[in-house]
């Protein structure tokens, strides 16, 4: 139990001293600014440049890996979406956000942390592929529903660019397409450049984990929404269930992918989810109030998903052959 409690204190240290220093330093929210750009626009994407381009090439093509995790997303997705649809009676808006806050896990921010440290180096290739996938999975599906619902009133074809534009251009896919390229042809960076990036992937995980924090700080927890009751299970036992057993289901994929995948289904809520209820203006205090529950959560279930997974419990292959 030692070392489960040597990973999770840290990491879910970082989230709290975020937390905290947002308490007495008495900022506003838009003093996070500067700090969120430079975790999505230049840490996070230096670090999974990083990895990719070091990772070898018939590693980077499990296409059979990523149908069955972001199909699982997209189920859960739905699974939530419908729920909330009956509830609202057909509020086709606010059942998006729900769907949201119960399928779009802190990926970003959290993931490559979490999963790097508890699987080293082995969990490179499928903590990016499944950002890449499932991001463009919620890039897609957000702003669609969202103009079926009348919030999103732009022409289709003006929809549809945006649609591409942010999927095309957001910076984490761009520096997952140049760390394929990098691996493709064995390209290396000079020396300074190389430690360039060393020095700024090393940052990522920490500045995002005490952003977060700061976030939740800066956002808290008013009152409990009723949806909690559902959204809270599905995110952080449904989800990581699901992609574990599909997983299973689907068989011959590394051990250490496995484990990844599930891990990042089990992350709470991403604070993306509450970005997306500001700019559509729907459901914005609750998707907040979703994302500091989920990570209240997840410091339990997280903790014990990585017990089950560093003592043996949770085998690899559910259903070996």
């Amino acid at each position: 139990m030692l070392d489960v409690f040597n990973l999770v204190i840290p990491f879910f240290g970082l989230i709290f001293l975020g937390f905290l220093v947002a308490k007495l330093a008495n900022q506003p929210v838009e003093a996070l600014g500067w700090m969120n750009v430079f975790i999505i626009y230049v840490a996070l994407p230096a670090l999974f440049y990083k990895l990719i381009s070091e990772t070898p090439v018939e590693q980077l093509t499990s296409w059979r890996f990523v149908l069955t995790t972001t199909s699982s997303t997209f189920l859960v997705f739905m699974l939530m979406f419908a729920i909330a649809l009956r509830r609202t009676r057909g509020e086709i808006s606010e059942s998006t956000i729900q769907g949201l806050a119960a399928a779009y896990g802190n990926i970003g921010y959290m993931g490559p942390g979490l999963a790097l440290l508890a699987l080293g180096p082995a969990a490179t290739v499928p903590v990016a592929l499944i950002f890449c996938f499932e991001n463009t999975l919620h890039f897609v599906v957000t702003p669609t529903l969202m103009a079926m619902s009348g919030k999103d009133s732009r022409p289709k074809l003006e929809l549809a660019l945006e649609i591409v534009k942010k999927v095309a251009l957001h910076p984490f896919i761009i520096a997952t397409f140049f760390g394929v390229v990098g691996a493709v042809f064995e390209v290396r960076p000079p020396e300074p450049i190389a430690r360039l990036i060393s020095y700024l992937s090393n940052a990522a995980a920490p500045c995002a984990l005490f952003a977060m924090g700061v976030s939740m700080a800066l956002r808290p927890l008013r009152r409990v929404p009723m949806e909690l009751g559902f959204i809270l299970p599905i995110k952080l036992l449904v989800q990581p269930a699901l992609v574990y057993v599909l997983l299973s289901w689907m068989g011959d994929f590394p051990a250490a992918w496995i484990y990844a995948a599930v891990l990042m289904a089990g992350l709470p809520t991403a604070t993306n989810v509450f970005v997306l209820a500001q700019q559509y203006q729907t459901w914005v205090e609750r998707a907040s109030a979703s994302v500091f529950a989920t990570t209240l959560g997840s410091a339990i279930t997280v903790s014990v998903l990585l017990y089950a997974i560093t003592k043996g419990y949770l085998p690899p292959d559910l259903l070996p052959e």
